[in-house]
C-alpha cells in the first residue's frame, strides 16, 4: 500500500539526514564535539528503528526475512560479534560493535523501506548539502578568517599537525580543500559519488536541466579542488567500468564474452603497466614513494596481523588509541591514525582470513548484483526505457568507486561507506529490475 505524501516526505527528509550525517560525520563532530556526536547518532538511530517498524514491507516478518536480503552481510556481522570471545581488547570491540550497529540500523531502513528512486533522490539531495556547505564553508574560512581553522571544543598545545585541522583555508589558493568533512580524500569521494548521482540524475532527466548541470560541475570542481590523487585515479577506473557495462548493454546475454575478456585483459595490463612505471606514476600524481606513508602503515598491520592470521585480533571498527596495539601502530608526523588504510587490511587485522573471505563475498557479492542490474534488460520484458538506462547504472558505479577506495581508505566499513554498502547491498538483493523514474 503506498504511503502517504506527508509520510513519504518524511521518510525522504529522515534518508536524506540519515546519509550527510554519516557521509559527514566528522562535521558533526567538530561541531558538536563527540557528546554532541553520540547525541545526534542516538537520535536518528532511533528515528530508523521508528521508521522501520512503521513502514516495514509484508515480506519482512518470518523466513522471506532471510532469504531476501544477503546472507554475507549477516555472516559478516555475526563473525564480528563472535570475534568479541577472542577479542584482545573486549572493551573496544563493545564499543565498536555498537558502532557498527548504529551504522547498519539506518541502512536497514534505506535498503528495505526506500525504492530506488527514493534512495537516489536521497542520495542526491545529501550529496548536494555536503559539497554546497563544503564549498561555504571553504570561502567562509579563506575569506574572513585568512587562515587555518580548528575544530570547536579543542584545545591543542604545541605545534599542530596539519592534518588536525578544520581546514586550512586554501580555496583562493585552489586548494587542497577539506570542507566540512575536514579531510581533502573523504571530500574527494563525495564528489566522486556525486558526480555519478548527479549524471545519472541528468541523464535519466529527473533533475531539471540548468540545476543538474550547475550542480554537476560543482561536484567536479569540488574533486579538483581537494587535488586527491587516489580518488583521481577511482575517477578513471569508475570511467572505464561504465565504458564496459554500456558495451555489455550493446552486445546483449549471448555476445559479452569479449567485454569479459577485454576487462580482465585490461587488468592484467593495468596491472603490469603499474608495477613496472610505478615510480613515474607516483611522480605524476605528487605522491611520495611511499603513498604518503601507507607502505609503513601497512608493513605494521600486516606484520601484527600475521600474529593472529585465521581469526584476527577482534572486531573494532575505528581503532581506539587508548588500548593496545592501536595506540602506537601507526603514528606519522604526529598524528596517531585510526585506521589501516587499506579496509582489506583492516578486516584482516581484526577479523583474520575468515573475515576477509566474508567481507570479500559481501563487497563482490553485491557488485555481482549490481552489475547484471547495470547491464541486463527487466525481465518482465518492457521497454528499455530512458531513466530506467541511466538509473540503473548508478549502484554498480557506487559499488565500482567504493571497492577502489577500499584498496587505500578503510572507510568502507565505518559510517557513510558501511551505510552505503549495506543499503546497496538489500536493494540489489531484492532483484530490482526496473528504477522507478521520479514524478
Amino acid at each position: 500500500m503506498m504511503q502517504p505524501v506527508r509520510s513519504r516526505f518524511a521518510v525522504h527528509t529522515l534518508a536524506t539526514l540519515l546519509l550527510f550525517s554519516a557521509l559527514a560525520g566528522q562535521f558533526w563532530r567538530n561541531l558538536l564535539g563527540w557528546w554532541g556526536w553520540g547525541a545526534l547518532v542516538l537520535l536518528l538511530v532511533a528515528a530508523s528503528v521508528v521508521a522501520l517498524v512503521r513502514l516495514k514491507p509484508d515480506w519482512l516478518g518470518g523466513g522471506s526475512f532471510w532469504r531476501r536480503t544477503p546472507s554475507s552481510l549477516w555472516l559478516f556481522l555475526g563473525f564480528a560479534v563472535l570475534s568479541l570471545a577472542w577479542s584482545f581488547y573486549p572493551g573496544a570491540t563493545a564499543v565498536g560493535l555498537a558502532a557498527q550497529l548504529a551504522a547498519t540500523v539506518p541502512a536497514l531502513l534505506l535498503g528495505l523501506c526506500l525504492s530506488w528512486a527514493e534512495f537516489l533522490r536521497a542520495l542526491g539531495a545529501a550529496l548536494r548539502w555536503l559539497l554546497g556547505l563544503s564549498l561555504l564553508f571553504e570561502f567562509i574560512v579563506a575569506a574572513w578568517v585568512g587562515g587555518p581553522v580548528l575544530p570547536f571544543f579543542t584545545d591543542y598545545e604545541g605545534k599542530i599537525p596539519a592534518a588536525f585541522y578544520w581546514s586550512r583555508g586554501l580555496l583562493f589558493d585552489g586548494g587542497p580543500i577539506e570542507g566540512i568533512v575536514a579531510n581533502r580524500n573523504l571530500l574527494a569521494a563525495a564528489a566522486l559519488l556525486a558526480v555519478i548521482v548527479f549524471a545519472a540524475q541528468l541523464a535519466a532527466r529527473t533533475v531539471r536541466r540548468g540545476p543538474g548541470i550547475a550542480w554537476l560541475v560543482i561536484a567536479a570542481l569540488t574533486l579538483a579542488l581537494t587535488r586527491s590523487a587516489t580518488v583521481l585515479v577511482a575517477l578513471v577506473v569508475v570511467a572505464a567500468a561504465l565504458g564496459f557495462a554500456l558495451w555489455a548493454r550493446r552486445a546483449g546475454p549471448d555476445g559479452r564474452r569479449p567485454v569479459y575478456l577485454s576487462a580482465a585483459g585490461a587488468v592484467v595490463v593495468v596491472g603490469a603497466l603499474c608495477a613496472a612505471f610505478w615510480g613515474q606514476l607516483l611522480a605524476v600524481f605528487g605522491k611520495s614513494d611511499d603513498l604518503t606513508g601507507r607502505f609503513d602503515i601497512w608493513d605494521s598491520v600486516s606484520a601484527l596481523a600475521a600474529q593472529r592470521p585465521v581469526a584476527g585480533w577482534g572486531w573494532v571498527s575505528y581503532w581506539a588509541p587508548w588500548v593496545e596495539p592501536f595506540d602506537d601502530l601507526a603514528v606519522r608526523k604526529g598524528v596517531t591514525y585510526l585506521q589501516a588504510h587499506s579496509a582489506w587490511l583492516d578486516v584482516w587485522l581484526q577479523l583474520g582470513v575468515i573475515g576477509v573471505v566474508l567481507f570479500a563475498a559481501l563487497v563482490f557479492g553485491t557488485l555481482w548484483r549490481s552489475w547484471f542490474l547495470a547491464v541486463d534488460r527487466p525481465r518482465d520484458g518492457a521497454a528499455l526505457e530512458r531513466p530506467y538506462t541511466a538509473s540503473a547504472l548508478v549502484p554498480y558505479l557506487l559499488m565500482v568507486a567504493l571497492l577502489v577506495q577500499s584498496v587505500t581508505e578503510s572507510r568502507i566499513l565505518v559510517e557513510g561507506g558501511w551505510m552505503l554498502l549495506v543499503a546497496l547491498a538489500l536493494i540489489t538483493k531484492r532483484n530490482l529490475r526496473r528504477v522507478e523514474t521520479m514524478p
